[in-house]
């Protein structure tokens, strides 16, 4: 297992050191399996979704089909332990997410993200904090001062499950701003359009979920955002949407969206998914899905992906601990 940045950086080069050596460049020849960890309705369903759309209508898969499976439990370990059955299989794609590799260090997601192979991020995402539209809560700082005087007082929703991206999104902040993180009441569901259906309920009074669940029930007049945790003002579908840092809050929190494949892939294995992602990144449709979303649309490949899954474990460790979660190895 990779252990640490020097380490994940030497296996890439060892790697792409076998790509000059292979024989014939690899392809699938049977179905291609695309297992998500969450349940229908977040982002990560809807991306993969589009991942999977592109790689069809560009003709990316060498004649076959792709059949998408939400595999649901255990906070995303329960995909993953599908990729990892079937090591060495690249006709077998899975998310590659913050959430997972958040969820993994604080030990609530049974599964280590560092054993998959990350070929590529897709997507910069916009974590943000929303009410319903009747709140008397109407800005960050007033969600902060609320915290302040009782850190138990709102029953907060994220998914898939606590210390992932969404909880971390919004606790980093908090805790910048003197709020009590680890007294917070959380409430985790299956998926963010699952937590913000609750909360457009009344069942929970905060959200925290990216952009793409938001924005439509924004539109629509029944929830407020109330800061987001992109590091600069939003455009498009989030302009006028005050940031952290805006609200004087000096902290901010991105998370991406990729995809990544099971262990023990090879180098050409690895060079057709990036080279086939690398052109759907590109595609007019793609593009469309991920800005109207309110995210940015972004492509980086194996080694800057599993640059990010060491660096971002490390950042997730120590948020962990300050959450009460401990942290794992």
């Amino acid at each position: 297992m990779n252990t640490g940045l020097a380490t994940a950086l030497l296996a890439g080069a060892c790697l792409f050191a076998g790509v000059a050596q292979a024989q014939t460049a690899w392809k699938p020849t049977e179905r291609v399996n695309y297992i998500i960890g969450v349940a229908p309705g977040g982002t990560v369903d809807l991306y993969a979704r589009g991942i999977k759309d592109s790689l069809e209508a560009l003709k990316l898969v060498n004649g076959q089909t792709i059949l998408v499976e939400n595999k649901v439990g255990a906070g995303g370990a329960l995909a993953m332990q599908v990729l990892k059955t079937n090591a060495g299989k690249a006709q077998y794609l899975g998310t590659f997410h913050t959430g997972a590799i958040a969820g993994a260090v604080t030990g609530l997601i049974k599964a280590d993200p560092r054993d998959f192979t990350p070929v590529a991020m897709m997507v910069e995402e916009t974590s943000l904090v929303a009410v319903r539209a009747d709140s008397p809560l109407m800005t960050g700082t007033d969600l902060v001062n609320a915290l302040k005087a009782d850190p138990t007082k709102l029953r907060i929703a994220v998914a898939p499950a606590l210390g992932q991206n969404t909880h971390m999104a919004l606790a980093k902040p908090l805790k910048v701003a003197g709020v009590a993180i680890d007294k917070l009441t959380i409430a985790p569901f299956r998926s963010s359009g699952e937590s913000v259906i609750a909360l457009i309920g009344g069942h929970v009074d905060v959200v925290s979920a990216t952009a793409p669940v938001i924005l439509p029930q924004v539109k629509a007049g029944k929830l407020r955002i109330l800061a987001s945790a992109a590091p600069e003002p939003g455009t498009g579908p989030l302009a006028g949407v005050k940031t952290w840092r805006e609200q004087g809050v000096p902290a901010d929190y991105v998370s991406y969206n990729g995809v990544m494949l099971p262990p023990g892939v090879n180098a050409e294995q690895v060079r057709f998914w990036e080279d086939a992602l690398r052109k759907v990144s590109q595609d007019k449709q793609w593009l469309a899905l991920v800005e109207k979303s309110g995210n940015k649309p972004i492509f980086r490949g194996y080694v800057d992906s599993h640059r990010y899954l060491m660096s971002e474990w490390k950042a997730a460790s120590e948020l962990a601990v300050s959450l009460g979660l401990g942290a794992s190895r």
